[in-house]
């Protein structure tokens, strides 16, 4: 009982540097997520259309949103007490709520999903005033945080009780009070800032997440049809693209933005890191659903012109979102791997513009290949041969 109100203690500064993994309640906390995301891809599974595409980011913005939320907390204030823990069980319950709303998260279930995510809004803040009042010198970072939160759980709250469209207006302003609140820490953010391996491992699991729906995918679209030569080797190119992407992505993966941040002061590039993981996730999640969508299209007939800019133009995004990466040095600070990936951004747009005709294997084979060219890249850059150049360059 003596354990069951431990204050929150600060997990950086001079522990910074210890090597820190994830714990066990943070996997836990993650199952709930794979359910958000597997409903999520479901959604776009069900309307391939630009308007179920538009769909599918609103509701996956808010669903990262808060995992992200969760994991920074974790990562400055954690401590395995009973209250943190039950407190991380209530925000479970929120994210279940919200995956539970996802099916029609913009139509009747609207009020639902705007209510479970202002409410693990508000576990949020009380998890900051918490850390705040035992934590002086993270006080200045903790209240504006809470004051922000506080105010984005509000309009979330209000929102469910407006009709639509309006509704939506006040989930817009909610969220960029959300995304901006971190931004207007700047100063505060310096002596605080994230653990340099643990942040990156989160952000690497989460990733994995998404990862996995396009595995699934490949398991649906294969077990929902009859085998033959052209579905398998669909499947295979689609097993392809998921490993070309979680080669590229945890090959170069790092705690560099925080390095950085530390030794320069560059707050900014911290933040970079953080926002350009969105598109990187939604592209990967949508990618899995442009997977399953091929393997279960009729392999004689050409693909859909949805189909095909499903599948281009999400791997693309994610490619486009890996070069940002590149160039600004959040991961392996690398010009040329970050032309490479935008080499890549540009020819599977091309795939897309000009492969209308192209039987379902062909496009899913080419995809693969580009994806499959950024591995080949990185390990012909990585030969020892070449380390007698500087590999930063």
């Amino acid at each position: 009982m003596a354990n069951f109100l431990q204050p929150p203690r600060l997990r950086i500064g001079e522990d910074s540097e210890e090597e820190r993994r994830a714990t066990w309640l943070e996997l836990f906390y993650d199952l709930v997520f794979v359910v958000a995301v597997s409903q999520l891809a479901h959604n776009l599974n069900e309307d391939i259309s630009f308007s179920g595409l538009f769909g599918f980011a609103v509701l996956f913005i808010p669903v990262w949103w808060s995992w992200i939320g969760t994991t920074f907390y974790a990562n400055r204030f954690d401590s395995d007490d009973v209250g943190h823990r039950l407190l991380i069980g209530i925000q479970m319950l929120t994210a279940a709520a919200m995956a539970i709303n996802i099916h029609h998260g913009l139509g009747e279930s609207s009020p639902g999903f705007a209510i479970s995510y202002a409410f693990g809004r508000v576990v949020l803040v009380i998890e900051y005033l918490r850390a705040g009042k035992h934590i002086p010198s993270a006080r200045p970072l903790t209240t504006r945080y809470a004051i922000g939160f506080a105010i984005a759980a509000l309009l979330w709250l209000i929102s469910a009780f407006v009709p639509i469209p309006w509704r939506f207006g006040f989930w817009a302003l909610g969220i960029i009070i959300d995304f901006a609140t971190p931004l207007t820490g700047h100063k505060f953010q310096i002596g605080l800032l994230p653990h340099a391996s643990h942040l990156p491992e989160r952000f690497g699991l989460f990733t994995i997440i998404v990862l996995g729906e396009a595995i699934i995918a490949v398991v649906n679209g294969v077990s929902e049809q009859k085998w033959d030569v052209l579905t398998v080797i669909s499947a295979v190119f689609g097993l392809v693209i998921a490993f070309s992407w979680w080669w590229v992505y945890f090959d170069n993966l790092g705690g560099k933005p925080i390095e950085m941040a530390r030794s320069h002061g560059k707050v900014g590039v911290v933040n970079l890191w953080l926002y350009t993981h969105l598109p990187l996730v939604i592209g990967i999640a949508a990618a899995g659903v442009g997977v399953e969508q091929i393997l279960l299209s009729k392999p004689t007939l050409a693909l859909p012109d949805s189909q095909r800019w499903l599948i281009c133009g999400s791997v693309a995004l994610c490619s486009l979102a890996v070069s940002i990466l590149h160039r600004f040095g959040v991961i392996r600070y690398c010009r040329i791997r970050s032309q490479y990936r935008l080499g890549g951004a540009v020819a599977l747009l091309a795939i897309a513009i000009f492969g209308k005709g192209l039987l379902p294997v062909a496009v899913i084979a080419l995809v693969a290949v580009v994806s499959a060219i950024q591995v080949v890249q990185d390990l012909y850059q990585s030969r020892p041969t070449t380390r007698l150049v500087d590999p930063e360059i």
